[in-house]
């Protein structure tokens, strides 16, 4: 089967959460399967791709004001997976993906729009397939164009659209002023298409549209279909509530495995656990803390976003209890300034306490997550999570809330039967999470019971293998494809 995901970062060439991570290991598993997978991706600044070859000098991309003209590059193939970069400076050669902690870029709706459009026009020439399968708000584009714009080319008759929620969170939102700006038909504008309290929703346009929606866990699909969780857009999930599948997340174990982990200081396993000592020593000396009592401590580790959808503000609200605790948190991130500046604060407060660096370093994240006794994520809302899984194979047990894939991921530890992998907390308050936390702290003394509940974690298999058989399933079922079903009048919820 032909597959092109479109996808606006991916690892190894650009990341900035965890939809990179996805897009780069199910595009691989898919390979795997035998399936032939392409990649589109836009050239940013830190792609890192120098001399690959130009293989289309002109994709002429139309605006209201004026036309724009972009070139497709050859990226190579890795791991059987093709990918191609939609190069267009203006829009892409920036220091970040998205925006800076000040915010989102102004000209987010045309730099995605033209990714969009040079991903079909781009697909027309070099293979057009029988699934697009288009991730997050920033390719949503893709199947609204399809429908639209492209529903009478006679090139993507048979192509069907899979769309994948990340995030429920980021939409895309717009002025309604930008549907004619992108070349895009006034209808849309109306509450059955991609209006949203009088704006444009590219993330609604997307799950109009698309032939089958998944989310990325069973726990986060049945979320996203309620008030609390659906961003206003609980509504539409549930009027197509029989074309969304929610498969958990996989884990690349080719890069997240202790076994083999380059970038950290000793290779260990469920089988030979004294290297994970050395990778806690090594992880202090990273941050500064050499100590040798505090290496008796537990160390609690944190690899996030700073925004308040991860529970940072959680963190904030107990951080002077924390700082009288028997522990050493550190913390790899960066985000909103409001909460890097926190971290900051509380890292020159409490020296030896909180370890904090802000930043994106992929070798220090290895090297926490081997190194850390346990593995905080507090997220108010978290659709898969891949740190906890990584956390498990690492031997560093979970400490989260109860939520997405993390409720799917993670086992509560019962001492009484020495079942489980972690700790999970259900109402989303600092008092829980502090007494949560405690509760870990006081069985990490009993060291026998600890090491099988590291152990258990260990064991638990999250590999992509699984998960991209169940995705193979739903194109099965769209091949020969089938157009979203008619546009229905949606009733919108949770306005707020």
């Amino acid at each position: 089967m032909n597959i092109v995901f479109a996808a606006s970062e991916c690892v190894p060439f650009s990341k900035t959460g965890g939809l990179a991570d996805v897009a780069g290991a199910l595009s691989q598993a898919l390979a795997g399967l035998g399936h032939n997978v392409s990649v589109y991706l836009p050239k940013y600044k830190q792609t890192g791709i120098a001399d690959g070859k130009v293989l289309l000098r002109s994709v002429t991309v139309p605006f209201d004001d004026q036309y724009r003209f972009c070139s497709v590059i050859d990226g190579g193939r890795r791991s059987g997976v093709q990918f191609y970069f939609i190069d267009y400076p203006p829009f892409f050669n920036r220091d970040t993906l998205y925006g800076t902690p000040a915010g989102d870029y102004p000209d987010n709706a045309e730099r995605f729009a033209l990714y969009s459009r040079a991903v079909l026009e781009a697909s027309k020439i070099l293979g057009p397939p029988e699934i697009f399968h288009c991730h997050d708000w920033q390719s949503a584009l893709v199947p609204v164009l399809l429908r639209t714009s492209y529903a009478d080319d006679p090139v993507f008759r048979n192509a069907a659209t899979v769309f994948t929620i990340h995030n429920m969170g980021y939409q895309g939102i717009f002025p309604p002023d930008t549907l004619p700006l992108l070349m895009l038909p006034w209808d849309l504008f109306s509450l059955d298409k991609m209006e949203f309290w009088g704006k444009v929703n590219f993330l609604k346009g997307a799950l109009i549209f698309s032939d089958h929606i998944t989310v990325v866990s069973r726990r986060y699909a049945q979320e996203v279909q309620t008030a609390e969780y659906g961003f206003g857009l609980d509504g539409v999930l549930r009027k197509r509530s029989g074309t969304v599948t929610g498969i958990l997340n996989g884990v690349d174990y080719n890069e997240w495995n202790p076994e083999k982990d380059r970038l950290i200081v000793r290779q260990y396993s469920a089988e030979n656990l004294p290297g994970k000592k050395e990778c806690k020593y090594d992880l202090l000396r990273q941050f500064g803390i050499e100590n040798a009592k505090n290496a008796e401590l537990p160390v609690i580790g944190m690899i996030t976003r700073f925004a308040a959808q991860k529970g940072v503000d959680l963190i904030a609200e107990i951080a002077d209890d924390l700082a009288r605790l028997p522990l050493i948190l550190t913390v790899l991130g960066s985000g909103d300034k409001v909460y890097q500046d926190l971290f900051i604060k509380l890292g020159r407060a409490h020296p030896g306490k909180f370890a904090v660096k802000v930043a994106y370093d992929n070798g220090l994240a290895h090297k926490i997550e081997a190194g850390a006794d346990m593995f905080l994520m507090p997220s108010r809302y978290e659709p898969s999570g891949l740190n906890q899984m990584y956390s498990l194979r690492y031997g560093t047990v979970p400490i989260v809330r109860a939520t997405g894939g993390l409720d799917d991921s993670v086992d509560p530890w019962d001492p009484a039967t020495g079942k489980g992998s972690g700790f999970k907390f259900i109402p989303y308050s600092g008092a829980v999470l502090l007494s949560t936390i405690t509760e870990a702290l006081r069985a990490f003394q009993d060291k026998p019971n600890w090491t099988k509940m590291m152990v258990n974690g260990m064991k638990k298999d999250f590999s992509w293998t699984a998960s991209a058989k169940e995705y193979v399933k739903i194109y099965e079922k769209l091949a020969p494809p089938k157009h979203a079903p008619p546009v229905e009048k949606v009733v919108e919820f949770s306005r707020a």
